[in-house]
């Protein structure tokens, strides 16, 4: 029992030693600041349980990445607080806005759900040429009733855009939004091509709105890919944010139309990674 309580004095008086020697190595979680009066705009597709794919996480995968970011400090942002960042509002540190591409039916059954329940806002870019027939898309889509309900009962929860039917490719395999495309024996010229990327983008501002009060000026590039001439075109149809794939953190005087993303949505972005993708992300700078 002597020798206990003597080996139970010399582990307290090290541990002591460490902690004078180390200052800060047994810290509360949750108290670091990793950055400031910038964001971390992060990116998902898809969140389901049964199916495998490069942008396709599970429910447990996707609640851990989450929780694990609230523990260590972060803070999720909405739509409309980037919104005013961008305008020169604040926002808190280690500021994190959630973003997700494509407008899948597992948004609502399967990520919404946690993100009500951890009372986190998040956008769902839309492809909104599937709200016609959201079940015969090749992984369901979101309906309209659907984003009616979750924006309505979460105001920090938003739906943008992601075109309207530009997110495939063309003949040549030239995404639709910077591509001409054949037209009468022969291709587009610079009116037509300039005439339907504007109302495509005008028509998914259009069924966007009519589902919900909030703005609609946000929009995810199909494929990430796009130009200065795509981004000319998009501004005329009312767009102000678009994000992109490029991997960064926003700083205030980024290019409003070219926000970068990290991806949060791969299964190799295990749940307690996404923090070291965000931190090494800090000394990229954005466009």
């Amino acid at each position: 029992m002597r020798n206990l309580k003597k080996y139970g004095l010399l582990w307290l008086l090290s541990a002591v030693a460490l902690l004078l020697l180390v200052p800060g190595m047994f810290h509360e979680r949750g108290t670091d600041v990793w950055y400031t009066d910038r964001v971390a705009v992060i990116a998902y597709h898809h969140i389901d349980d049964y199916t495998q794919g490069d942008v396709t996480i599970t429910t447990t995968r996707f609640r851990g990445q989450l929780t694990d970011l609230l523990q260590r400090g972060y803070h999720f942002i909405s739509l409309q607080q980037f919104r005013d960042f961008m305008a020169g509002g604040q926002v808190p540190p280690n500021a994190v806005l959630v973003t997700f591409d494509d407008g899948y039916r597992s948004f609502y059954t399967n990520a919404y759900p946690i993100l009500k329940e951890l009372n986190i806002p998040a956008v769902n870019f839309v492809i909104t040429k599937d709200l016609e027939h959201p079940d015969q898309s090749l992984i369901p889509s979101l309906s309209r009733d659907q984003i009616r309900f979750m924006t309505r009962e979460m105001k920090d929860i938003d739906a943008q855009c992601h075109s309207d039917s530009l997110h495939d490719r063309a003949p040549d395999g030239g995404p639709l939004l910077t591509t001409r495309l054949p037209k009468d024996g022969g291709t587009e010229d610079l009116p037509q091509f300039e005439q339907r990327i504007t109302d495509d983008t005008k028509a998914c501002v259009n069924k966007l709105k009519e589902l919900y009060d909030r703005p609609v000026d946000a929009y995810a590039y199909p494929f990430g890919y796009y130009d200065e001439q795509s981004i000319a075109l998009l501004r005329k149809a009312g767009i102000r944010y678009a994000f992109t794939t490029a991997s960064a953190l926003t700083v205030r005087d980024a290019d409003p139309m070219q926000i970068p993303r990290i991806n949060a949505g791969s299964p190799f972005v295990k749940e307690n990674s996404l923090n070291n993708l965000i931190i090494k992300s800090i000394s990229r700078k954005s466009s």
